[in-house]
């Protein structure tokens, strides 16, 4: 082949999602990429119905009437908020704004594998940095910063393993690094959280010029086939954000859908009790099978097997019943399975199916 792209792109091999198949069975219960357990609300469904008869038409390139509803939400300035097709896409141009070769970036050793994936894709050196207990560790993170790095990402609630650091564990992290670091704040999972004392990164953007607060509706909303997220941002970031993005990333369709989505009356209060009830049942479930559940403030649980075969056969014991969950041996977690908190009634079937799995050894 003549034509050859930069080696760096040769290094990443492409992100693979959730699986939703298994051959043989009918009903399939999807549990392996944390998407809501409700499905998006009805309002969204009615205005991206209703959104199909302008199909022909292009959508604001500005996004002001969903950054607007953001900020009435979330207490935060629309001008200071960009939005994208899914987070994935700001996370990726905040790399391309701000790495590219000859600079690195540094997260945590389990964190969300599109930070390395950016990374590589733009040339950055990714630096992973071991976590403890797997919690992001600050003093590790902090020491892994040198001259070249430019960005640091820290999802918190981490994906996959539900860890949370404490706000002043941030506070931390931001005064310790160089001014021209930029740190990324990935919140998709905020919603979620139930600790009275957790910020998901809005005062950290506002005390300064160089952190990054991104969000997704792809999760609490039901809005994952949308691909619509969002980020609140220094006002110098957004007007770089401005001149990388597409100046239409952000469809019609999924614009009026996350309006919608953020008016549905009592959506995320339902949403968050459900998730809290049943993440705890689950978890104490199947610790009383036998298993390890790593605490998390999440929409999903990280369970561990002890050894990667053993998960091997359980992930087949559950695909067997039609529960799909997800492996993490890309995540170095082989031992691990990461289990999305669905509907009351596919919580049920987990603890049941692995209950029987732990039971017969």
């Amino acid at each position: 082949m003549s034509v050859m792209p930069r080696p760096s792109i040769l290094s990443v091999e492409p992100y693979v999602g959730g699986e939703s198949k298994v051959p043989g069975v009918n009903r399939i219960i999807k549990l392996s990429s944390n998407e809501g357990a409700f499905g998006p609300p009805p309002g969204a469904i009615a205005a991206i119905t209703q959104a199909a008869r302008e199909a022909h038409r292009y959508p604001d390139g500005g996004a002001k009437a969903l950054r607007e509803a953001i900020g009435a939400r979330f207490g935060l300035n629309p001008e200071q908020i960009v939005c994208g097709n899914g987070s994935d896409e700001i996370l990726t141009l905040l790399i391309l704004a701000y790495g590219g070769e000859g600079t690195e970036i540094v997260m945590s050793a389990h964190g969300f594998l599109m930070y390395d994936l950016a990374g590589r894709w733009s040339g950055c050196r990714v630096i992973k940095v071991p976590e403890k207990d797997l919690r992001a560790d600050v003093d590790g993170l902090l020491a892994a910063v040198g001259p070249r790095t430019k960005l640091l990402f820290l999802a918190n609630p981490n994906n996959p393993t539900g860890s949370i650091l404490a706000q002043s564990e941030l506070v931390r992290l931001r005064r310790g690094l160089p001014g021209d670091v930029l740190l990324v704040l990935d919140s998709a999972y905020a919603e979620y959280v139930t600790l009275p004392d957790y910020d998901p990164g809005q005062a950290l953007v506002d005390a300064g010029d160089n952190t990054v607060m991104t969000r997704t509706f792809s999760k609490i909303f039901g809005l994952g086939g949308m691909r619509l997220g969002w980020c609140y941002a220094p006002p110098a970031v957004v007007d770089v954000l401005g001149r990388v993005r597409g100046p239409f990333n952000v469809s019609g369709a999924a614009m009026v859908a996350g309006i919608a989505a953020l008016a549905e009356p009592g959506w995320i209060e339902a949403s968050v009790a459900h998730n809290t009830e049943w993440r705890g049942k689950v978890a104490a479930a199947l610790e009383a099978a036998g298993l390890k559940v790593w605490p998390s403030q999440g929409n999903f649980l990280l369970v561990d097997f002890g050894a990667a075969e053993r998960a091997k056969a359980a992930d087949a014991h559950l695909r067997g019943r039609g529960l799909i969950v997800r492996a993490m041996g890309s995540y170095g977690l082989a031992a691990c399975l990461r289990i999305t908190i669905g509907t009351a009634e596919e919580c049920q079937m987990v603890i049941e199916a692995l209950t029987e799995f732990c039971r017969n050894g």
